[in-house]
């Protein structure tokens, strides 16, 4: 079977977040589509219910409730949910437990990515796809589910499911490892042998950057600058207004790059600090007019007195940046490096009464999360959240001994975050230290040190995006091998679907046998 790489339909699937590309390049490109996985269902459109209300878990050959096309996605829920009648919309996201909760809802999404989106023609659909679901992996049930949608529903000439963690680890050149997947609600932690999942041992942990985000929001009320210039005294906002309104802002400070990890340190040192200029490194880092301009300020300085010179150190010091925010200029200091404090010590949001900002009771949330649950840092059992470190820590714990170092050679922090704010693997490598030595053994096996992975520079298209899109790249990777395979054995072809049915897909991905 012969199947054309520009048509070939990269389909990753996350907790909240769909990406998908169209075609593999010689270098291989980043997604085009970036769509929430969420949907909207109008109540009149379901019996004037509320759909998450029953809780069932519906599958596409049910006859009764909603149909596909009766959900709202992408633009078009957005601007519903802020028109008239937007009380009456129910907002779901089918992936966000780690399983497909409604498969009407999951099918509604891939068809608007396949169909909407990236213009497929159900007809003659030229184009297989490979999937990717989020952690917890699910049930082979789930994944027979999925390749019959596609078969039947969207006419795929071939379809292939990859594990998420597995394809993230791909990214970085590496069979195992440890894949830390910093989500919006929640961080998965999902050991990987070989390429193959080690099930047992997969932890999540409740916090995530939507937790962050609202920290850094509770932070920002303490800077008056801030404060002044978003809610000024003569009108104030409204203390739900305002903790949106700074919500926000936090989202912008790190979509920006302009917030480090904690204690990671400088992650390059600025130029001028070295004494002598690399004319050929700043040319390749398209930095001229920013040196140029640093040369004509240290002549200016040259003739500063020492008070003023004082005063430049003391304002350096307090590393401030000014942003335009929702049209007002914005000065922000160091707090918003703390933005990941929660990720490493959950215990700094307890007693700050966040979760009345987000508590579920129907008032009105953050634009984007409308549909989400309340804010809880507690798991399932009622237990306390564990700081990240201590999460990865027990999870490689569960793992066979004579595995761990393994595991250890390859940790890889990934996550939409990890595009935007650099080196969160190395604030938890020296975070992990004490888990590496804490058995007391001393042998072969065991684990001296931890390596951090990365997305190799040498993607080009992937150089400014960190590790955040690790799943689309190792999905676009094993995409390239399994489809340009003439033997077919890592995927599903539309004559072995009509010979053997949706179980076919079992068989075609070796994860799973």
């Amino acid at each position: 079977m012969s199947l054309r790489d520009a048509n070939v339909l990269i389909l990753e699937t996350g907790r909240t977040a769909i990406r998908a590309g169209l075609g593999l390049h010689e270098l291989l490109k980043t997604p085009i589509i970036d769509i929430p996985a969420r949907v909207g269902l109008r109540k009149a459109a379901n019996g004037g219910e509320d759909p998450s209300a029953s809780g069932s878990k519906t599958n596409g050959n049910n006859t009764g409730g909603p149909h596909v096309n009766d959900y709202l996605v992408g633009p078009q829920l957005d601007e519903a949910l802020v028109g008239a009648g937007a009380e009456d919309i129910v907002v779901s996201w089918p992936f966000l437990n780690g399983n497909v909760s409604d498969w009407r809802q999951a099918e509604a999404l891939w068809k608007y990515v396949l169909f909407n989106q990236l213009q497929r023609r159900r007809t003659q659909n030229e184009s297989p796809v490979i999937l990717t679901l989020p952690v917890p992996i699910p049930s082979r049930t789930e994944y027979e589910y999925a390749c019959q949608i596609f078969f039947e529903r969207f006419n795929v000439p071939a379809f292939a499911i990859l594990d998420r963690p597995i394809a993230q680890l791909y990214s970085a050149n590496a069979l195992s490892g440890v894949v830390v997947d910093i989500g919006f609600l929640k961080t998965d932690i999902t050991p990987v042998h070989e390429g193959g999942l080690l099930h047992h041992a997969h932890t999540s942990t409740n916090i995530g950057t939507r937790t962050c985000q609202h920290y850094l929001a509770h932070l920002l009320k303490s800077n008056s600058s801030v404060m002044q210039a978003v809610s000024p005294a003569t009108n104030p906002l409204p203390e739900r207004e305002l903790h949106f309104t700074l919500v926000r802002l936090a989202h912008q400070l790190v979509t920006a790059g302009l917030v480090k990890p904690p204690s990671s340190g400088e992650l390059a040192a600025p130029l001028e600090d070295e004494g002598v200029t690399d004319i050929a490194a700043v040319v390749v880092a398209g930095k001229e007019r920013a040196v140029i301009e640093s040369g004509m300020k240290k002549k200016l300085n040259a003739k500063a007195t020492a008070a003023e010179l004082a005063k430049a150190r003391e304002i350096e010091a307090l590393d401030l940046v000014t942003v335009k925010f929702e049209g007002t200029e914005v000065t922000v200091g160091k707090e918003r490096h703390r933005f990941c404090e929660p990720i490493f010590d959950p215990a700094v949001v307890e007693g700050l009464g966040l979760e009345k900002f987000l508590s579920g009771d129907g008032e009105v949330g953050p634009k984007g999360e409308e549909g989400l649950p309340p804010l809880s840092l507690r798991d399932e059992h009622g237990h306390k959240v564990w700081a990240l470190q201590e999460t990865v820590g027990h999870t490689v714990s569960q793992v066979d001994p004579d595995l761990r170092q393994y595991l250890w050679q390859g940790l890889l922090v990934t996550g939409e975050v990890t595009q935007f704010i650099k080196g969160i693997g190395i604030s938890l490598q020296s975070r992990l230290a004490p888990f590496v030595t804490s058995s007391g053994l001393d042998t072969d096996t065991q684990p001296r040190s931890i390596r951090v992975l990365n997305v190799p520079e040498y993607y080009a298209e992937y150089r400014d995006t960190g590790n955040g899109y690790s799943a689309f790249l190792g999905s676009s990777i094993v995409a390239k091998i399994i489809f340009n395979d003439h033997s077919g054995s890592n995927y599903v072809s539309k004559i072995d679907y009509g010979t053997k049915g949706p179980h076919a897909i079992i068989e075609m991905t070796p994860s799973l046998l």
